[in-house]
């Protein structure tokens, strides 16, 4: 009786230990279950509920003055009595093509103020000679720009409203992570105001602009959505819609937004003083790479920038040379150029920071006081072109792929050099060599090699051969073009 009671015993324990674990696994699922619902919102309803009297449609009318139509071909010939008679009638004929014509676009804005400031993209209102904005509620009021920001496609706008506006206010666009909800509304294709939700699906995007810092999103963006906000489950903007990447004009999941810690600061700017002030250190720079870090002593991994020239301005004053390299601006580590120019373009104007720069192999701090960046100015310091031309004497490098020669009168007005300007010039580059790919062109001057200044060819032989002597596998150039200068490293075979 004793051992036939055993099997029973066992098989009710089993029995209860499967229960057991079926429980479990039921209690660990509706916990998971329960979590997923609680990261997603049921419903959009009270959010856009909540935001949509803050969103705007923006309409803006441009006036065009009318092409005169030439007289019709075949009919008179050029230069006849009649062709004036001809062109008069047919001006009439086609409904009088003289006239100034009005063209209209559409796009979408959000109120940050109760007194009537709004942003929006600037492309949406650039060039426009009237500007109308429709709010939620139905009511229209004019508008006038108050500043723009072509860098980041920024602009302000104000209208005068007779009662307080509803608004919003911007959130930290720095905490927002890939995966959190977002909320896109605006005017898409003219549809008036309309609501779409989506994820983060990446950060820190960039287009074309130095100072482009775009949350990328999957929640629908069509045209007439720029200048939109984009919200995040608190009702805050974390960025301003700009641009879709799409092959037929609209939405396949990919969109940007500028992000709102970019735009805020803009817009404070904007409406303080009309235009952006932005901080200038007044140096050329450039990114390293592997090669660059092999030549130059005291870096050891890729990061910072690289002085390629010291104009007159901020860090000439502070004692900024050519070859530093910009490791530390104001605290913080410099990751590369677009890096270092978005934090010097944040900073205030004439304040005064600490840089930490390699300078022959150790760390030095400069104090510079920042200017204030003139993007136009900087843009038109550039020379014009050089022309080539092949002087003698000169020396070719086979190792290297490139033919030089020294400077000489012929050669500086050839390319139009300057006259205090040394070094030697690149005659001719073998298009399957390492200095092509790396950028170097017939007309480049070097002006320095190894870290030394050379002016001329016997000089830039030594360097090669110091460089081989010394254990380095690449030598550094600095390479001018035009006026910009550039370096890049040569891989030198023993």
């Amino acid at each position: 009786m004793k051992s036939a009671a055993i099997p029973a015993t066992n098989s009710s324990y089993q029995n209860r230990t499967i229960w057991l674990s079926f429980l479990i696994f039921l209690l660990f699922f509706f916990q998971a279950t329960l979590s997923f619902a609680q990261m997603m919102p049921n419903s959009f309803a009270d959010l856009a509920e909540k935001i949509s009297p803050s969103v705007v449609n923006i309409t803006t009318t441009t006036v065009t003055a009318g092409k005169a139509n030439q007289a019709p071909r075949g009919i008179v010939p050029e230069g006849s009595p009649f062709e004036e008679f001809f062109k008069e009638f047919d001006d009439r004929r086609r409904g009088g093509n003289l006239r100034p014509r009005r063209s209209s676009a559409l796009g979408s804005g959000f109120v940050i103020s109760p007194s009537g400031f709004i942003v929006t993209n600037n492309h949406v209102i650039d060039g426009a000679d009237e500007i109308q904005i429709e709010f939620f509620s139905g009511k229209v009021l004019p508008a006038k720009v108050i500043g723009t920001d072509k860098n980041t496609d920024i602009a302000v706008l104000k209208v005068e409203p007779d009662l307080p506006l509803e608004f919003v206010g911007f959130g930290d666009s720095d905490i927002a992570r890939v995966g959190d909800w977002v909320v896109a509304m605006g005017n898409p294709m003219g549809q008036g105001f309309s609501v779409s939700a989506g994820i983060v699906s990446a950060r820190n995007r960039a287009l074309a602009g130095i100072y482009d810092d775009y949350i990328q999103t999957d929640a629908a963006i069509n045209r007439g959505n720029s200048g939109g906000p984009l919200f995040n489950l608190e009702g805050d903007v974390v960025g301003v819609n700009t641009a879709i990447l799409s092959p037929n004009g609209g939405s396949i999941g990919i969109g940007f937004s500028m992000a709102s810690n970019v735009v805020s600061r803009v817009t404070d700017q904007l409406i303080k003083f009309g235009e952006i002030r932005r901080g200038w250190l007044g140096v050329r720079i450039q990114d390293l790479d592997e090669d660059l870090v092999e030549s130059i002593d005291g870096v050891d991994q890729v990061g910072g920038a690289l002085v390629s020239g010291v104009p007159d301005g901020p860090a000439k004053d502070a004692g900024m040379k050519q070859n530093d390299v910009i490791m530390v601006f104001d605290g913080r580590e410099v990751e590369g150029v677009r890096d270092l120019v978005q934090t010097v373009g944040n900073t205030e104007v004439g304040k005064a920071v600490d840089v930490i720069v390699v300078r022959n192999g150790k760390e030095v701090t400069l104090s510079v006081t920042l200017g204030l960046r003139d993007d136009e100015k900087l843009a038109s310091s550039e020379d014009v072109p050089k022309k080539e031309t092949v002087p003698e004497p000169q020396k070719n490098f086979k190792d290297l792929g490139i033919t030089l020669s020294n400077l000489t009168d012929e050669i500086r007005s050839g390319l139009g050099l300057k006259d205090e300007l040394e070094g030697v010039v690149v005659m001719d580059v073998i298009e399957t060599s390492e200095a092509y790919e790396k950028g170097l062109r017939s007309g480049d001057v070097i002006v320095e090699a190894g870290q030394s200044k050379i002016t001329a060819i016997s000089e830039f032989e030594d360097q090669v051969t110091a460089t081989k002597e010394g254990g380095r596998k690449t030598m550094l150039l600095l390479v001018r073009r035009n006026s910009d200068p550039r370096f890049l490293a040569l891989t030198i075979q023993k």
